[in-house]
């Protein structure tokens, strides 16, 4: 497994609180230091690579981040667990296999409820600063009113983050140390794997609340816009054969992420899955459920049947629209 984090820090070494099968959360208590934060500037994120890359397919798992420093949890009103409402915990281990398929897996150290980047960098709501903020701000849109922009107010649950004001500054610390370093790893591996095959697959991770009807798996692709129909149906027809109930696009059509790199026409194809949490999680704890290890080799599975369509990639869009 390949580490990476800013370029002048990417020797750095992770600590055993977020590695798998470690303690999910913890958080820095070192008289006032914050050896965590440190951590996460030194490695926001983590890419794992296959021994060369066979494979057209780029994995990401942006919520799965669950280190929680000590400056953070300290101004927030909520306990540890709470914050972690917002996370899709467990997420990067359950889309582990992509690296066994030949594709590169990269995943977010910071949670969700500290920096979400699968939101635009200006969907920011400006009232939770102190002061003027020194970034672009876009026109606050429904989701940014309901607290839900890339630097988020409120959890999952809707329970507020919070106990004061942030300081202006934080708007743009977050964005420069974490937010352009995670994107512009995600862009460079897309962007490689274009150029390598002609053509790539982004498959941005994601898991759900679960629901008394909710399906097993939502695929979103935009709606067409940001995947071709076959890329789509494949993996729909992928996670079926394993036993899954799928459905596409509501309420999940997919995110910044998908908006971002899907590009069809030009070869770049992102399709957002999302996995029902009941399958894999107790939910009210935050821990792995007894049946994890059976749910993260049925997701294997239908990854290594969804890798099949690597050789229709490398065909003109007639013919491998035809195949389906």
């Amino acid at each position: 497994m390949v580490h990476c984090g800013p370029d002048q820090l990417r020797r750095s070494r992770l600590p055993e609180s977020i590695l798998p099968g470690s303690n999910p959360i913890a958080t820095s208590t070192d008289n006032g230091s914050d050896a965590l934060f440190g951590t996460l500037l030194a490695q926001p994120f983590s890419v794992r690579k296959p021994t060369g890359q066979p494979s057209p397919f780029v994995f990401a798992s942006p919520h799965s981040g669950r280190l929680y420093p000590s400056s953070f949890v300290s101004r927030s009103r909520l306990n540890p667990l709470n914050l972690r409402r917002s996370e899709d915990a467990f997420v990067d281990e359950l889309f582990a296999a992509a690296v066994d398929i030949g594709a590169p897996l990269i995943a977010a150290h910071f949670p969700r409820a500290f920096l979400d980047v699968n939101r635009a960098p200006a969907e920011i709501d400006a009232a939770m600063f102190d002061g003027p903020l020194d970034v672009a701000v876009d026109a606050v849109s429904p989701r940014v009113s309901a607290g839900l922009g890339v630097i988020p107010r409120i959890v999952r649950d809707g329970a507020e983050i919070y106990r004061e004001k942030l300081s202006a500054r934080e708007a743009e610390e977050r964005l420069a140390m974490f937010y352009r370093p995670y994107h512009a790893a995600l862009a460079g591996l897309v962007d490689a794997t274009r150029a390598e095959f002609g053509a790539a697959v982004l498959i941005d991770c994601h898991s759900m609340p679960s629901a008394a009807a909710a399906p097993d798996i939502i695929l979103g692709d935009r709606y067409g816009l940001s995947a071709a129909p076959f890329v789509t149906r494949a993996a729909e027809r992928a996670f079926e054969a394993e036993g899954f109930h799928v459905a596409r696009n509501a309420p999940y059509a997919g995110g910044f992420t998908t908006q971002l790199h899907g590009r069809p026409a030009r070869g770049v194809h992102a399709l957002q899955i999302e996995i029902n949490r009941g399958l894999y999680l107790d939910e009210e704890r935050i821990e792995r459920a007894p049946q994890f290890d059976q749910i993260a080799a049925r997701v294997a599975a239908a990854l290594q049947e969804l890798a099949k369509i690597s050789r229709m990639l490398e065909r003109p869009p007639g013919i491998a629209h035809a195949a389906e």
